[in-house]
């Protein structure tokens, strides 16, 4: 099977099996879903999820969030990973939002990352999921799942895996194609042990032709 076609083949499963993905993170704006991306980080979207309402309720904009105190945010999101430091990104974010950008979140790759917390991947997934933008956000789930499926060969990094995504998929497909890879990761290509058993993509899956067929028979 050449590349070419395992990506057909991939991509024309995943859209049977998903038609309609979304991201699983709650989030009534794209101020709200920021700062939900920025505690999603190291963090499960279950767990961000629980922390979020109250957040969102005290902070409803760029503007109350850019002029709240540490503790009073430390105290919402403390279950979360790495609250002290994803404390300072939250505020440092609203600030700059309201300081560079007049309040509104910008929908640019550049302008996103200069804002503190939000590195590539998370630019990625505002740009997919607010804007339906071709961007592909590469975490450990789609880094790895591409990896098993042979939608990329010897990837060195996140960027080098988006880059081969984002060369090989339509670009009306990407904004979907990175919910479908994040959730088959998440559910069925798991880390530790992929369920072969129940995923749709053996008769594609070069990790399946290669190795989960024997451990399946197990």
């Amino acid at each position: 099977m050449t590349v070419k076609e395992r990506y057909k083949a991939v991509l024309e499963i995943f859209a049977r099996e998903m038609p309609s993905p979304q991201t699983e993170l709650h989030y009534d704006t794209p101020f709200h879903l920021l700062l939900a991306v920025i505690l999603s980080a190291q963090c499960t979207d279950k767990r961000v999820n629980m922390v979020t309402p109250a957040l969102f309720e005290a902070f409803p904009d760029p503007e109350t969030l850019a002029a709240a105190s540490p503790q009073t945010v430390y105290e919402l999101i403390r279950s979360v990973s790495y609250p002290n430091n994803k404390t300072r990104s939250l505020i440092g974010a609203a600030r700059t939002i309201v300081d560079e950008f007049n309040g509104d979140v910008p929908d640019n790759i550049d302008d996103l990352m200069r804002i503190p917390g939000v590195g590539r991947k998370t630019a990625n997934v505002m740009l997919a999921v607010v804007w339906n933008r071709a961007a592909m956000a590469v975490d450990t789930h789609v880094f790895r799942v591409s990896e098993r499926i042979g939608l990329t060969t010897g990837s060195r990094n996140p960027l080098t895996t988006e880059k081969a995504l984002v060369r090989n998929i339509p670009d009306e497909l990407i904004p979907m194609a990175h919910h479908w890879l994040i959730l088959h990761g998440r559910y069925t290509c798991k880390a530790r042990r992929p369920d072969c058993l129940n995923c749709s993509l053996t008769s594609v899956c070069r990790y399946y032709s290669r190795q989960g067929k024997s451990d399946s028979d197990n």
